[in-house]
């Protein structure tokens, strides 16, 4: 079994310049492009933590609060918030800054998903996670709902077994 290793050894920070090929007719990024970049960020991290090739199994649900304009500087911190036995949960912040205005917002976050497998592509276990800070721990011990629930909604759980998740949402 690997040796576990802090969360925050994992912490990635990635930063993009919004430029006129990245956009779409209103000068926004595009989505797919945001996409793009957020899953190299989760990506690294998944490797720092796990030392592997990584590929990608999920990103839960993206909304985007924000629009993210041309000449805008993209800056995107991601972490392993858990690891299961081949599998690491990510969690990805965005900021978009203007700059020259001073300005810089939260525009997306997201928890991705990536199996660690070796050079033949077959799943290879990771290490555990030692999450320190009180938000690391707060993510670390909301993972496992958030596992559960994607193992549901992908019809590999049956969701009378997620306890967590049920014991969670107070169902029967």
């Amino acid at each position: 079994m690997p040796q576990p290793k802090h969360a925050r050894e994992s912490i990635t920070v990635m930063t993009e310049m919004v430029l006129p090929n990245d956009t779409n007719t209103l000068n926004n990024l595009m989505g797919g492009r945001l996409l793009h970049f957020m899953d190299i960020a989760a990506a690294i991290a998944a490797q720092k933590h796990s030392n592997r090739i990584v590929v990608t199994a999920s990103v839960d649900n993206v909304s985007f609060a924000e629009p993210i304009k041309l000449g805008n500087i993209v800056t995107m911190k991601a972490q392993v918030t858990r690891a299961f036995s081949s599998s690491m949960e990510v969690f990805i912040e965005v900021w978009a800054e203007d700059i020259p205005a001073g300005v810089r917002v939260s525009t997306n976050s997201a928890f991705y998903t990536f199996v660690a497998v070796d050079q033949t592509g077959r799943p290879i276990e990771v290490p555990a996670v030692i999450p320190e800070t009180d938000e690391e721990k707060a993510r670390y011990e909301s993972a496992l709902r958030r596992r559960q629930l994607r193992l549901v909604l992908a019809g590999r759980m049956n969701a009378q077994d997620a306890k967590e998740l049920r014991e969670y949402l107070r169902v029967e």
